[in-house]
């Protein structure tokens, strides 16, 4: 815990958490974002400043690094080709970044491996400024850029909980999603008018300077050391991780639910080929941004995600009206139902991921945090790039339409029968789950053994 973590209750709190003194909070104030871990965590005041920032810049090289590979190549095979040099760090790094996450000081991979990025982007910088620019330097960076991400994320979604006090963990994550999505709306539409106004370099320039503000941020964050029972890094590590997320039915759960609706349902690799077929080809910019659009309309009322229990009903609801979303912007001919119904899926998508992450946060041992969110990494990131491959092929196959439209009717399907399979996932209730409750006891007397200690 920070130095200035809250202190523990003077008396037991209820199941999920102490209420706030003047009662629940009303009208505009209980859809506003829950700003607690804000107030009381200087290190989560650190940390979520230093990922807006670095979110910005990163997403400024995501835009700029594709540009420039279709201006040496162009090539779409080429440009493609950087999924497929970024999935397999993913998969290895990700898995393994988490057992080094549980066995190693979360501040200090979290801080180099941001450096590491700089350096990357410096990279970036030095070859776009060469006379003749090469090619394979950009696909090293994003295999490098992917691997460091694997190791950083387990790292950071770890460290969380122990710098936020347990009730307040939903809150953060809504403001981590809120995080997320400024810098997903805001760093692509920068990043466009950069690169096409001053030039790839000054893309490249304003991603390294994130960096460094970034790590300048992170430095001043307290020590986060393993635990105690914390194992090694190694692959018998791994796998009692993954046998831990295999015998919690309500976590395997959220891995399926999601898994599920990223493959059936994803449909950005499509989304220029359904403007063209709506006579819009002037919309593919606001379809592209009309998903983290909903996003952040959720972030920026989710003072409510605190007061809601059933994680998991919350999860499986918000995953099937994504798909229900998704279908409609495959079903209607007009332009701007699609747009709002890609505004719609953006919206549950998220709802369903602050309330995945709470179940994680809430309810994981810290000794193995590191390990299941390197498992959290693969299931939300290999989802999406893998339901490239379907809505392609559907296309292809049925036609456009019939490709985003029949992906959220699966959606919807899969969906149901995941949650008739795993109740576990269904019956999860933060105020009373074991396994939260348990965390819950740890926390307070963690926090009681520190006030002991100060005040002797």
């Amino acid at each position: 815990m920070t130095d200035d973590a809250p202190a523990p209750p003077a008396a037991p709190p209820p199941a999920d958490g102490p209420a706030p003194a003047d009662g629940p909070p009303s009208g505009l104030r209980a859809l506003l974002p829950d700003l607690a871990p804000w107030r009381d965590s200087r290190d989560f005041r650190r940390l979520w400043a230093a990922g807006l920032v670095s979110t910005f810049g990163s997403f400024l090289t995501f835009v700029a690094l594709p540009v420039q590979l279709k201006e040496l190549t162009d090539s779409a095979a080429a440009v493609g080709a950087i999924g497929a040099v970024e999935l397999v760090p993913l998969v290895v790094f990700g898995l393994y970044g988490g057992a080094l996450a549980d066995a190693w000081d979360k501040r200090k991979l979290i801080l180099w491996t941001e450096a590491g990025q700089g350096l990357l982007s410096a990279v970036l910088l030095l070859n776009v400024m060469l006379p003749e620019p090469a090619v394979w330097p950009l696909y090293v960076v994003a295999a490098l850029s992917s691997a460091l991400v694997s190791v950083q994320r387990p790292a950071l979604d770890s460290l969380w909980p122990r710098i936020v006090a347990h009730e307040h963990l939903p809150a953060a994550a809504s403001l981590n999603a809120l995080r997320w999505t400024v810098g997903g709306v805001a760093g692509p539409a920068v990043a466009g008018l950069v690169v096409a106004y001053a030039g790839l370099g000054w893309a490249y320039v304003a991603d390294l300077a994130t960096f460094v503000v970034s790590v300048a941020l992170t430095v001043g964050i307290a020590a986060s050391p393993a635990a105690h029972e914390a194992a090694k890094p190694s692959l018998r590590a791994i796998a009692e991780g993954a046998r831990y997320a295999w015998n919690r039915k309500e976590l395997l759960g959220t891995y399926a639910v999601d898994l599920a609706a990223m493959f059936l349902a994803m449909p950005l690799a499509v989304l220029p080929f359904l403007a063209d077929e709506l006579d819009a080809e002037w919309s593919l910019g606001l379809m592209y941004a009309s998903l983290p659009a909903g996003a952040l309309l959720v972030s920026l009322t989710s003072g409510w995600t605190s007061r809601i229990h059933r994680h998991g009903r919350m999860v499986a609801v918000s995953a099937a009206l994504w798909g229900v979303a998704i279908a409609g912007a495959g079903l209607t001919r007009n332009v701007w139902l699609v747009l709002l119904c890609l505004a719609l899926a953006g919206a549950f998508d998220m709802v369903s991921g602050v309330f995945r992450a709470a179940m994680w946060n809430q309810t994981i041992p810290d000794e193995l945090r590191g390990r299941l969110a390197g498992i959290e990494l693969l299931s939300y990131s290999a989802g999406p790039q893998v339901g490239q491959v379907r809505a392609g092929g559907f296309a292809a196959w049925l036609g456009v339409r019939t490709s985003v439209w029949s992906g959220g009717v699966l959606c919807v399907g899969a969906v149901g029968l995941l949650a008739l399979c795993l109740p576990a996932l269904m019956r999860y209730d933060a105020r009373t789950d074991e396994h939260a409750v348990r965390a819950r006891e740890r926390r307070r007397s963690a926090q009681g053994d520190t006030a002991s200690t100060a005040s002797a």
